[in-house]
């Protein structure tokens, strides 16, 4: 459930770019009726739409997100309260741009904001953040916490700029069917290769 729960924004963001790119007309008098007056020029194409109404949807569910939190009284992470912040910055100038170029930074900007507070912490705090999230599920050397750190740090600074070489160089269908597809595989591939490497630090229990 918090898998799905994180992956929510992403999810309504694919479908409505989905949705609207199957109907151009549609969606560009839906975008026209309710996103025009966010729009500089208050001129919306139907080209435009798709990504337009997807990005507003996908503002909508990030702050959706940290509303039920709230209401119910729950801790908000702070990569959910940056999540956020990015959303509607970088979002937000894409509906009022009418710009791709704003949204397809906003998975990089995340990564690499993920990527530098690993590395921060572990450098100027001398926190180990992926010590701190996992350290009650499992004990390990201390050498291999900081090689799990560095390790993350990595991999969030490599998808942030893959994300960079997929958006600027392939359609932005192809950039969004990644977005939704590509991101997770490649998260996946990583846990499970996370998983057989700290197997070898795991002790049975007696």
């Amino acid at each position: 459930m918090k898998l799905l729960f994180d992956l929510f924004p992403v999810i309504l963001f694919f479908a409505v770019f989905k949705l609207a790119g199957a109907q151009p007309d549609a969606a560009q008098a839906f975008a026209a009726q309710y996103l025009m007056f966010l729009v500089a020029d208050g001129e919306i194409t139907a080209k435009q739409a798709p990504i337009l109404l997807a990005t507003a949807v996908a503002i909508l569910a990030t702050l959706g997100q940290v509303l039920w939190l709230l209401l119910r009284r729950r801790h908000v992470d702070t990569m959910l309260w940056v999540s956020l912040v990015i959303i509607v910055v970088f979002g937000g100038a894409t509906i009022y741009f009418h710009d791709e170029m704003f949204i397809k930074w906003k998975p990089t900007v995340l990564y690499w904001c993920f990527a530098l507070a690993l590395v921060g912490a572990q450098l100027l705090m001398r926190k180990n953040l992926i010590r701190s999230l996992m350290g009650k599920q499992m004990s390990l050397p201390d050498p291999v916490w900081d090689k799990l750190n560095l390790a993350w740090s990595a991999f969030f600074a490599a998808m942030g700029a893959l994300n960079l070489y997929i958006a600027f160089n392939f359609p932005l269908e192809l950039w969004v069917n990644f977005k939704m597809f590509g991101f997770i595989a490649l998260m996946i591939a990583f846990v499970i290769a996370q998983t057989v490497y700290l197997s070898r630090y795991l002790k049975e229990p007696e």
